[in-house]
């Protein structure tokens, strides 16, 4: 009976692993959903090299990083040392499932980076992600060995931190990953500033060219957190059913507490500020998009009464912290920062403060520490738990600091990171795949005449340096800057 009730675990651990990984395909539809149509196929392309990257980083040191030799000590470490190429008796199972979680992590950035990132650079820091840097931070927090697992021998302030299904250690690390990559690459041409430099008195909107596809990705995404929330009780041994059914409900209704806060407060908003009453539907599936983040971390560990406020703050945060990116002219073109950096923090916050003792003692076998509320109603003060998740956030952001920061930075001085300004304006799909997959109705003919010529002069042997003009280059320098400037502008005018 014990052969077979492991035989039934490991094949519904699989099929968790399955949905997980699916949710690579909501992802794919929603950028593609968000993107202009001469970025499309490139959008697409990232996503499914962020699976193959992952794939490949995590078959190779990425697991051994994040949960070697945790069955074989007990004793703290900062990063596993063995199992590399899946050496040495790994769980298949187990290892499916935390590559489909690696995976999702360098997903999120595609999305922030879209439109304007050479193939080159993606690949470069999707592979350096899900190799290293989210190993460490998976190691930390998950394996018995990490330093803030809640699984250690002796976890961190009695208690460890707790993020059950990754709202810190997924969504905050591919968050945190966004804001720096996007902090160095800048906003897309016209975003918020004209063609001279200057700052636009309003930001242009880059309006996605299907609404379709956002809204099938978005549903995509919450079909596979089923796997990834409900799925993480598979790893617990013990109580699986109950504590998976507790976190497929508060999963529910934290995403549609979220949405319905985030689609009737921007309502409210916008009819207080321009006297029109509208229903965005993007906002809505954010919003949606942000309770799921939001509830991540606590999901078995908090009732769901608790998951309904998470939701409801959750979608608050979505759009303060949507509209503060755009006040401080940092370009996200699907809102993936507001969506998994803002609800990944909440979500590990939300956790210290409403895990009850009852859920923690299913899922953690200790109610000695609990969510602070929780410990207020007891009389005590007992912070515990919510220390150990505010060290957590601060970790996982300053790791991914120490580490992609000063990457990007690199990448940009050695011209690998952003494309240049004609290869934006044709499209990357023209740029680096050879045509626009989803047509160029929306492009110029000046401009990919330009392109086709500055690439013929390559072929040919010519001058390679990128012209300051979309013709033949100029003699005169100020004038090929002013036609450059019209041009841009005009483009600009017209869509």
């Amino acid at each position: 009976q014990r052969a077979n009730a492991d035989d039934v675990r490991t094949w519904f651990l699989v099929v968790a692993a399955a949905l997980v990984f699916f949710m690579q395909s909501g992802f794919a539809m929603l950028c593609a959903g968000s993107v202009r149509i001469k970025n499309v196929g490139n959008t697409m392309l990232k996503n499914l090299l962020d699976a193959c990257g992952a794939a490949l980083g995590f078959f190779t040191v990425g697991y051994a990083f994040a949960f070697g030799g945790q069955d074989s000590t007990d004793q703290t470490t900062f990063i596993g040392t063995t199992q590399f190429f899946m050496r040495n008796d790994v769980d298949f199972s187990f290892w499916l499932f935390q590559f489909a979680f690696a995976a999702t992590s360098a997903t999120i950035v595609a999305g922030t980076l879209a439109e304007r990132c050479q193939m080159a650079a993606y690949l470069s820091y999707s592979v350096i992600l899900t190799g290293f840097v989210y190993p460490v931070v998976a190691h930390s927090i998950w394996s018995s060995n990490g330093f803030l697992s809640a699984s250690n021998s002796q976890p961190f302030m009695g208690i460890g931190m707790v993020d059950f299904a990754g709202s810190g250690v997924v969504h905050m690390t591919g968050g945190a990953t966004a804001v720096f990559a996007t902090m160095i690459l800048g906003p897309r041409k016209g975003r918020f500033y004209d063609a001279r430099g200057n700052p636009l008195p309003k930001p242009k909107p880059f309006p996605g060219h299907s609404v379709a596809l956002q809204m099938l990705g978005t549903f995509i995404l919450w079909f596979g957190w089923y796997g990834f929330n409900p799925g993480s009780a598979l790893l617990l041994g013990t109580n699986t059913g109950a504590i998976a059914a507790v976190c497929a409900v508060n999963t529910t209704i934290s995403a549609a507490a979220a949405g319905m806060t985030a689609l009737f407060t921007n309502l409210f908003i916008e009819e207080r500020t321009t006297g029109e009453a509208k229903f965005d539907i993007l906002t809505l599936m954010n919003g949606c998009l942000s309770g799921l983040v939001g509830i991540t971390a606590g999901c078995a560990t908090m009732e769901p009464w608790a998951a309904f406020l998470v939701g409801i703050i959750a979608g608050w945060l979505y759009l303060a912290t949507s509209h503060f990116l755009i006040r401080i002219r940092l370009d996200d073109a699907v809102d993936a920062i507001p969506v998994h950096l803002t609800s990944g923090i909440w979500g590990c916050l939300s956790t210290g403060l409403f895990s009850s003792p009852r859920r923690m003692l299913d899922s953690y076998g200790t109610d000695l520490h609990v969510g602070w509320f929780y410990s207020l109603s007891r009389g005590s003060f007992d912070a515990a738990l919510l220390t150990a998740q505010i060290c957590g956030v601060c970790f996982i952001i300053g790791w991914v600091f120490i580490l992609m920061f000063p990457f990007f930075i690199w990448l940009n001085y050695q011209g690998w990171f952003r494309a240049d300004s004609l290869e934006e304006l044709v499209g990357l799909d023209i740029s680096y795949h050879g045509g626009a997959i989803g047509g160029n109705d929306e492009i110029k003919s000046e401009y990919v005449d330009a392109y086709n010529r500055r690439k013929d002069r390559k072929r040919g042997g010519g001058d390679t340096t990128p012209t300051t003009t979309y013709d033949d280059p100029d003699p005169q320098q100020e004038a090929a800057m002013e036609a450059m400037n019209d041009g841009v502008m005009a483009y600009q005018d017209q869509y």
